[in-house]
């Protein structure tokens, strides 16, 4: 038997519901009454597709943080999706207000102005991002065409793995430009990175500059290059008062930042609270046009010798707002660093062109 959520569904008339407790205010200037829609704003709606670990620990992060007037939950399972918007719905009182809807049909997430996309295969023990490509293109396909129908004029973040080539698949089959078209990319790889270095160096992540880039996944590349504290250099200090830091061991903290989502994986079976404040500190970048530089999967033919004409998606410092990606920054990068982003360009090009689309 199917529960009630309101009162409404539970038989209570819920037009003009609040008369009893309010009386209008009267607007002299105008002779009239005030009405409740007669000054409305407009509403920021964002729709989260997929509702799994990581797909609801963006929802909640975005409700906590008051990102959104109205968020809509789509998945294919209605019984988890309905739970999961109860859950959230029963803590009203102690958040931000703001409108939950969910439905299995992508209809729900009509005039969206934000789409983010996690619905997917779940990546297991043992298996890269890259092998979970073809089990999500298919789903992407019946995805993002109504999606991009729904809502034409919204902002669509990909957060599903693997994360760079699904950017380009949503990308393909939407139709939106390509500054509408963003992957979470390397923005929590960044954090990690930031976090390692923050512990060594005994001060706040915040404080700390660091970048990875490229693909999020096996070939990405740490940008030791630009990594500053304070804007001091840290690479070079570090080699100065620590024999240890050789090119090994630089690609030991790169490999161990790549390594900590399996590590996670393998420990609690999913990855969530992290991606969850990620995507939301991006959400609030573009939400609120913050002009924020975020490095992000973003179309990067062109950049740093990636020829001009492959359609390749992977992460950039990218500055971000209310039209999604504003610009891309022209870093400078070491020739082995280019060299490597080159290359993680390559592999991830191929997979693209696997695709047909």
């Amino acid at each position: 038997m199917k529960k009630a959520s309101s009162l409404s569904q539970l038989g209570f008339d819920a037009v003009d519901a609040s008369s009893g407790f309010f009386r209008p205010v009267s607007d002299s200037s105008a002779g009239g009454v005030v009405t409740p829609s007669a000054h409305r704003r407009r509403l920021t709606k964002v729709s989260v597709i997929g509702a799994g670990n990581v797909g609801m620990a963006i929802a909640q992060t975005i409700l906590t943080r008051d990102l959104a007037d109205e968020i809509a939950l789509v998945d294919a399972l209605p019984d988890k999706l309905r739970g999961e918007m109860l859950d959230l719905q029963h803590a009203a009182a102690f958040l931000p207000r703001t409108r939950l809807v969910s439905d299995t049909d992508m209809s729900v997430t009509r005039g969206s102005d934000l789409a983010i996309v996690t619905a997917g295969a779940r990546q297991i023990p043992g298996e890269t991002r890259l092998n979970l490509l073809q089990r999500n293109v298919a789903l992407f396909r019946k995805i993002v065409p109504p999606l991009a129908e729904h809502s034409p004029d919204a902002l669509l973040l990909v957060v599903s793995n693997p994360v760079d080539v699904l950017t380009y698949v949503a990308w393909k089959l939407s139709g939106f430009p390509p500054s509408r078209v963003i992957g979470s990319g390397t923005n929590l790889d960044s954090s990690r990175f930031r976090f390692l270095l923050a512990e060594h160096l005994d001060v706040n992540a915040q404080d700390v500059q660091a970048y990875m880039v490229g693909e999020h996944g096996d070939s990405s590349v740490a940008v030791w290059s630009s990594v500053s504290v304070a804007g001091m250099p840290v690479l070079k200090s570090l080699q100065e008062s620590h024999r240890c830091f050789n090119e090994e061991a630089l690609e030991g903290i790169r490999r161990a930042v790549v390594d900590s989502a399996y590590e996670v994986i393998s420990l609690k079976g999913y990855t969530s609270w992290a991606i969850g404040y990620s995507v939301a500190s991006l959400a609030a970048s573009l939400l609120r046009d913050q002009r924020r530089i975020h490095p992000v999967s973003v179309l990067a033919r062109g950049f740093h010798g990636i020829p001009d004409e492959n359609d390749v998606f992977l992460s950039l410092p990218a500055r971000l707002g209310r039209a999604g990606v504003q610009g891309v920054a022209e870093m400078e990068l070491t020739e082995e660093e280019a060299k490597r982003l080159r290359r993680s360009a390559k592999t991830l090009w191929e997979n693209c062109q696997l695709l047909g689309l």
